[in-house]
């Protein structure tokens, strides 16, 4: 106390000099006082940041530590400084200021609102080192903390509103929280998209269902691309037209989304493609066509195999070979489907360990589909349809070989179809004239 009062008085003596007649009481004196507070308090904060600011990077960047990095990377260190000036104005009002007085209340206020943003600024500066060393981890590849991270900014912030308001107003916080229970129908009207985001964020890292990087599909919102960042309330997507779309949170949870993690993830990316087959090239096998496959290196272990199978089917059965109604033959789409096999099954880029198969769908108006199914073993989306570009180039360079012929409907034909006139009609006598009714004249 002895200290304060000295203080005070060495102020006020120093006052006098300049102007003798002035007391504590008079705007003037309390006017230098405020001046003289705020320059000593910016003064404290240039010399803080001066020094301390500059011993605190020294000591950070000679460790080897990770986290105080980040720490320093998002200011704060440098936030927190700002509590120095605070407390010294805190702290000195009530020594140069009256404690009666209203500046006296105004001032301890501002400078307590200070601290409370400082201490803010501060927590936000540490969430968001928890998430950037988070990011890092190994962990980040299998749950987002995104959005637990902006939850808790949002619940310090309230924190910080309320204590602020009530410092302001000179209220109990609780006797503010009380008074907010009236109003909550409005604040959950308000909040809705963030309460609902918060609890699609747990059922999201709970069930690890989507992550950062993740390409999915939201046919409803024309989204197709990796995700970008999982907030709170929004999701942002980059599509692969380089557009970027912002959807709510809560419709990962509510829409139909396809997540292609489990392909990405998986040994290979699908290929499911058909060809359509005209149906007219389709025919049974004669020897001269036998004697041509069977120098096909794929397949001249099958054709050989299948005409000695054959040879014996026609012998225990005491069947010519040249009556096609009673005897067993190969087909051309039979041996061509058994080539795709052969060829998918030394195939370099095909997983093999995978479902692997060449099978017909049902025959339609456009032909007989030949559909391949198998797994790419290149993920990546450009060297993927290079993949199924030179499987497909392949089968139909080798059509022509098996006799085969894909479908293709003639332009030329389905244009002449589509202008072509009705046939004229004879010219009707007046005996066939019918009268027309009047809404038709």
């Amino acid at each position: 106390m002895k200290v304060v009062s000295s203080l005070r008085e060495t102020f006020v003596q120093t006052i006098k000099e300049v102007f003798p007649s002035i007391t504590t009481e008079d705007p003037l004196y309390n006017l230098i006082a405020v001046g003289a507070i705020f320059v000593a308090a910016l003064t404290l904060l240039f010399i803080s940041r001066l020094i301390l600011q500059f011993q605190i990077t020294r000591w950070v960047k000679k460790t080897r530590n990770v986290w105080d990095d980040a720490l320093l990377a998002h200011g704060f260190f440098k936030r927190l400084i700002h509590l120095i000036p605070a407390l010294f104005i805190f702290l000195v009002t009530s020594i140069l200021i009256n404690a009666d007085s209203t500046l006296h209340g105004f001032l301890l206020k501002t400078s307590m609102l200070y601290m409370l943003f400082t201490a803010l600024l501060a927590v936000f500066a540490l969430l968001n080192t928890v998430q950037d060393i988070y990011n890092a981890s190994y962990f980040a590849k299998r749950a987002s903390i995104t959005g637990f991270i902006q939850v808790a900014k949002l619940g310090v912030a309230i924190l910080v509103m309320l204590l602020s308001i009530s410092l302001i107003i000179g209220k109990s916080p609780l006797l503010i929280v009380s008074g907010l229970t009236a109003l909550a129908a409005v604040l959950l009207l308000i909040f809705r998209d963030t309460i609902l985001g918060f609890v699609a964020g747990i059922q999201i890292a709970a069930n690890r269902m989507f992550n950062t990087g993740d390409w999915i599909q939201i046919t409803k919102f024309e989204v197709d691309g990796e995700i970008m960042e999982i907030g709170l309330t929004n999701v942002k997507v980059q599509n692969w037209d380089k557009t970027i779309s912002t959807i709510p949170s809560y419709s990962l949870t509510n829409e139909a989304v396809k997540n292609w993690r489990g392909m990405q993830e998986s040994g290979g990316r699908r290929i499911k493609r058909a060809i359509y087959l005209d149906i007219h090239s389709i025919k049974l096998c004669s020897p001269p066509m036998l004697e041509r496959f069977s120098r096909i290196r794929f397949i001249s272990d099958y054709i050989d195999k299948k005409v000695n199978e054959l040879r014996a089917y026609h012998k225990d059965y005491s069947i010519d070979e040249t009556d096609l109604l009673n005897s067993r033959n190969l087909t051309n789409i039979g041996t061509f489907r058994a080539y795709l096999q052969a060829y998918l099954q030394k195939h370099a880029h095909i997983n093999q360990s995978l479902t692997l198969m060449v099978r017909q769908l049902p025959p339609t108006e456009l032909g007989l589909p030949l559909e391949v199914y198998c797994f790419c073993a290149e993920k990546e989306w450009t060297k993927y349809e290079a993949v199924q570009a030179d499987i497909f180039d392949h089968i139909l360079a080798m059509l022509p070989k098996f006799d085969l012929r894909a479908y293709q409907r003639d332009s030329h034909l389905f244009f002449s179809d589509a202008v072509k006139l009705p046939p004229e009609q004879p010219a009707s006598t007046p005996s066939d004239e019918q009268p027309r009714s009047p809404e038709k004249q």
